[in-house]
């Protein structure tokens, strides 16, 4: 349908996890891709996918100039399933019940309406098989990470590249942990274009395998890993790296 390709500055904002004013003005400014349909900012989904991505790919790496990434703190084996479904629904709901069993999730039935909520609006497929369902909440208390290796093609993530989701990582976090939060999301997404870690993952036959491929050296300085060379087609970013603020439900 075509209203589901045109979104109000009430969507973007909800997508991008920041005010309606600071869409507002960005649309104002011209620093969003956007168009007025009489006196209302009106914005096509594909060209806001587009502008994340590119977002995400030019100051990704000033994004992770400090700190690091403790991987093993937030992942671990037993948040690390392999999946027989065939549809989104049914995988975004298996991670769900698997990374609730996590002591940093307080409310399962919250994380579930505000991941599907999420998900309904826009896809988090980044391309190249990948989905990085996400999400801040108020009843979490730490960031934390459940890893979905698909044994079928998921093909209703409907991801710009067309490509089936196989690789999903579900990140879930506190309100507080804006900075953190994005960090991870743009350390997961760099790691995932190689090509290599990707096939590895999808070969895994237990979850050991897949943790110890995914959590490597352990503590990663962010800045200080080595850069992986582009592949095309561009992904889908789950995340502009230089948003701001939080929105309802974050």
């Amino acid at each position: 349908m075509i209203e589901e390709d045109i979104l109000t500055i009430d969507e973007v904002a909800q997508y991008l996890r920041v005010s309606e004013r600071t869409v507002y003005d960005w649309a104002q400014k011209g620093e969003i891709p956007a168009g007025k349909i009489g006196t209302a900012w009106r914005f096509k989904k594909a060209e806001i996918e587009k502008w994340v991505n590119d977002r995400l790919s030019n100051t990704g790496g000033a994004a992770m100039e400090t700190g690091s990434i403790n991987v093993e703190s937030i992942i671990s084996p037993d948040r690390i399933l392999f999946l027989n479904y065939a549809t989104k629904r049914d995988v975004l709901l298996a991670m769900i019940d698997n990374i609730s069993l996590a002591p940093q999730i307080k409310n399962r039935e919250e994380l579930s309406v505000e991941i599907l909520k999420r998900e309904a609006l826009m896809s988090t497929a980044i391309g190249r098989g990948i989905a990085i369902p996400h999400v801040r909440l108020a009843s979490v208390t730490d960031l934390v990470m459940s890893v979905g290796i698909s044994r079928k093609d998921i093909i209703d993530f409907q991801a710009l590249d067309d490509e089936p989701v196989r690789l999903l990582f579900m990140i879930v976090a506190a309100v507080n942990q804006h900075v953190y939060y994005l960090r991870t999301l743009s350390f997961f997404s760099a790691r995932l274009r190689n090509e290599e870690m990707r096939k590895s993952l999808l070969k895994a036959n237990t979850p050991q395998e897949v943790y110890q491929l995914l959590v490597g050296s352990g503590n990663i300085p962010l800045g200080f890993e080595r850069p992986l060379p582009p592949e095309e087609p561009p992904e889908q970013a789950a995340v502009a790296a230089h948003t701001e603020g939080q929105g309802p439900g974050d």
